[in-house]
């Protein structure tokens, strides 16, 4: 078995080819953590359907790696976006919104992409979603959210590949 950073740089880069065929921008990695964003640094009508099909291709992506499981938070709304310090700059995202999102990863189930309501409420009906119901969420008390568990039969998302 390779070593974790190892592990870590190879599920990461499958993630980054994923995310950068899909449009999207990866934000930061921390840790075993990867942040990606739709709609920014330019705003896009379709955010909420290109994250959860890059939610969808991350789960299959993750079973090239046996015995693996991800959990994928995700949650839709403005954020605060830019470059803070001195030194070190990194592009980081900040606001309720961001922090939604990593309550719907952190509170999630393993190998499973959790919706908060207001990201399920913009996905089109291609999309399979299974209420999970009301869960404490630090912060914001009881919040509806759902489960992202794929396509409705015959709307497949096609294969993405990359060399």
């Amino acid at each position: 078995m390779p070593n974790v950073v190892g592990l870590l740089d190879a599920i990461f880069s499958r993630f980054d080819d994923l995310t950068e065929q899909s449009g999207l921008e990866k934000i930061k990695t921390i840790g075993d953590a990867y942040m990606v964003a739709a709609g920014i640094p330019e705003a896009r009508a379709d955010h909420a359907v290109a994250i959860a099909e890059l939610a969808l291709r991350l789960q299959a992506a993750i079973r090239e790696f046996p015995g693996l499981e991800i959990r994928i938070g995700i949650n839709s709304g403005a954020v605060v976006a830019g470059v803070i310090g001195k030194k070190r700059f990194i592009y980081d995202l900040w606001g309720d919104t961001v922090n939604i999102a990593s309550r719907m990863e952190s509170q999630g189930i393993a190998g499973e992409t959790q919706l908060s309501e207001t990201t399920r409420a913009l996905l089109t009906a291609d999309f399979v979603c299974e209420e999970r119901g009301e869960i404490p969420v630090k912060g914001k008390g009881s919040m509806r959210v759902f489960l992202l568990k794929g396509h409705v039969a015959g709307n497949q998302t096609p294969a993405v590949t990359t060399s």
